[in-house]
């Protein structure tokens, strides 16, 4: 048998109660969050599974598998079909609740309407976003593994320039980093939250492909190998002149860093170098002045007008088409809260961890710019992805 619950009980119990005190603002009477995506059933229990934890107001968590076999541990209960769930958990003394919460914002319609008329509760809603804040400030041990997960992230980084071979193409060097960082301990999965964006394991983008617009609201895409999978390399040759925008995948232990840096052949457009300094000083002013209680709004704006007085603008963020975000949260998903744009309502906590990714896209040249996983803290963002930040030679 296994244990179910691989978080510390401390860690769980101050993760539940992060839920439940969102849940408990948006209820009137008692309350059942029934929690079915994989992203929240690793964040409760510590592990992905089929099936639901049932978090309420009156009772202790519940959880309810399908599968697999042989996980154990206090209220595991064993089930094979949504339908039993209310009737296992009568015979555990759980009453149906007044308000019933589902993951509306990952369940299809189908799944929402077989779990309500399961239940029967008076009220349906949406527990989505008091998970979604709950998982924003992260605790002391998600802190701990994001930085772990730093330090594999910049390790793999280090080893790039080493990983080129001469006429290599943008996924010839992909293909590289992907088998490197697998071998660092890389989960290969690639977590991404919110409306449908699908990458596998990042993006490198090399010359004119950084411009090449993409279905998604990123600063530069990449035409993709595929039009199933419309973004990222291309089978560009690595040439001379051309940047080398390397932004891939630091899941080692289902947390994530996210880290952009830039390589190149020789020289580039001395354009392209001062929008690519440019980034680096946008990062760094923002890390010196964002603190707790900083609107996410002004934080972009900070970023334009250091871009637009260094006449950038027209590249920033995109140039063929332009991304209308500057940074993001992270955590077990990339685009996690908070969201760094410029109609954002979000404010900075103390312990949100974010990315910042001012990038730029010049033409003939390609995509420059560096991104960064920080966490807040009280004197400003301090940095979890420490490799160099400057453009990096591939010879």
């Amino acid at each position: 048998m296994q244990k179910l619950l691989l978080l510390p009980d401390a860690e769980q119990a101050l993760r539940i109660d992060k839920i439940k005190s969102g849940l408990s603002k948006a209820a009137s009477g008692s309350y059942g969050l029934l929690v079915t995506s994989n992203a929240n059933l690793f964040y409760t229990t510590g592990r992905v599974f089929s099936g639901y934890v049932y978090i309420s107001s009156g009772a202790e968590t519940v959880y309810l598998v399908k599968r697999p076999v042989e996980l154990a541990g206090d209220n595991v209960i064993y089930i094979r079909k949504p339908e039993q769930i209310a009737e296992v958990l009568a015979k555990a003394g759980i009453e149906v609740p007044d308000t019933l919460f589902l993951e509306l914002d990952q369940l299809s319609y189908s799944a929402a309407e077989r779990l309500r008329n399961t239940f029967g509760a008076s009220v349906l809603t949406n527990g989505s976003a008091a998970i979604r804040a709950a998982r924003d400030i992260k605790t002391e041990m998600e802190i701990r593994l994001i930085t772990e997960c730093g330090v594999k992230h910049e390790r793999v980084y280090r080893r790039i320039p080493h990983l080129y071979q001469e006429g290599m193409t943008d996924i010839e060097l992909q293909v590289e980093i992907e088998r490197t960082s697998r071998l660092e301990g890389c989960l290969g999965e690639f977590r991404i939250c919110g409306d449908s964006m699908e990458l596998y394991m990042g993006n490198i983008l090399v010359g004119e492909n950084a411009d090449a617009p993409s279905p998604y609201d990123f600063a530069m895409g990449g035409a993709g190998m595929h039009p199933s999978l419309p973004v990222g390399a291309n089978g560009t040759e690595i040439r001379p002149g051309n940047s080398v925008m390397v932004d891939m995948n630091g899941n080692f232990n289902g947390y994530m860093t996210d880290m952009t840096r830039v390589f190149s052949l020789g020289d580039i457009a001395p354009l392209a170098r001062k929008a690519h300094e440019c980034s680096i000083r946008i990062t760094r002013e923002i890390a010196a002045a964002a603190v707790p209680g900083t609107p996410a709004r002004d934080m972009y704006e900070m970023a334009v007008s250091i871009a637009k007085a260094d006449g950038l603008e027209e590249y920033f963020m995109g140039h063929r088409q332009h991304a209308g975000f500057i940074g993001h949260g992270v955590g077990i998903e990339i685009n996690e809260g908070p969201v760094i744009a410029p109609r954002s309502r979000d404010i900075l906590h103390l312990d949100n961890v974010i990315a910042l990714e001012p990038k730029f896209v010049i033409p003939k040249t390609g995509a420059v710019g560096i991104e960064n996983t920080y966490v807040v803290t009280d004197s400003g963002l301090r940095c979890l992805t420490s490799s160099p930040e400057e453009i990096i030679s591939l010879e």
